[in-house]
């Protein structure tokens, strides 16, 4: 057999662990629980401040999750109508996203990506 006919192993990528279900699903949480913060620093007078930061930080996860959500549908690592969700829809409202994770994670996500080899499939990526 030549050296040429063995495929190369590769390791994970970091972009590989950043678009598995487990950490996005987290990211989600993570970015309706500052979105909840922001909503209570809005009601409560005299937190600009805080409310200014929670924003910020809410509106910048936004973008993350939505970039890496497009890069998750491209690996196949969550459905597309999820990343519409989180992408769409999430700007607004982080809790729909993490609704879809749960919906999702009840219709049997992540699955399994089939060989490219014709064995056995493995396991997508989770974290």
């Amino acid at each position: 057999m030549a050296l040429y006919d063995q495929a190369p192993v590769r390791e994970p990528s970091r972009i590989s662990g950043m678009t598995s279900f487990g950490f996005l699903r987290g990211l989600s949480f993570v970015n309706s629980a500052v979105f909840t913060g922001l909503l209570v620093a809005w009601s409560v007078p005299g937190l600009a401040g805080e409310e200014a930061v929670l924003g910020w930080t809410h509106g910048l996860m936004w973008i993350c999750l939505s970039l890496l959500s497009l890069a998750a549908v491209r690996r196949r690592t969550i459905p597309f109508w999820l990343a519409v969700v989180v992408a769409v829809i999430g700007g607004l409202g982080p809790f729909a996203g993490s609704a879809g994770f749960v919906v999702a994670g009840r219709r049997g996500w992540p699955r399994k990506r089939p060989s490219k080899h014709g064995g056995p499939s493995k396991p997508a990526l989770e974290s």
